[in-house]
């Protein structure tokens, strides 16, 4: 498996878990955006953006095109 598949993986993973915790608690904007030590959502938005920003930067060097910030 390629490390982009690897990194789209460990995302689609990271979606079905909020997604279950979601229906089972429901997200306040608090939670999501700021959430405490030890919450379950702790993390999860910057290790997120964390791996679509790396499968970015790999479809770009697949096609050999320059990423725009």
């Amino acid at each position: 498996m390629s490390e982009k598949a690897k990194l789209i993986q460990e995302m689609l993973e990271m979606q079905k878990k909020f997604m279950e915790y979601e229906h089972e608690h429901g997200v306040t904007a608090e939670e999501y955006y700021v959430p405490k030590e030890g919450h379950p959502l702790h993390g999860y938005r910057e290790r997120y953006a964390e791996l679509a920003d790396k499968v970015n930067a790999l479809a770009h060097e697949e096609k050999g095109s320059k990423r725009f910030y």
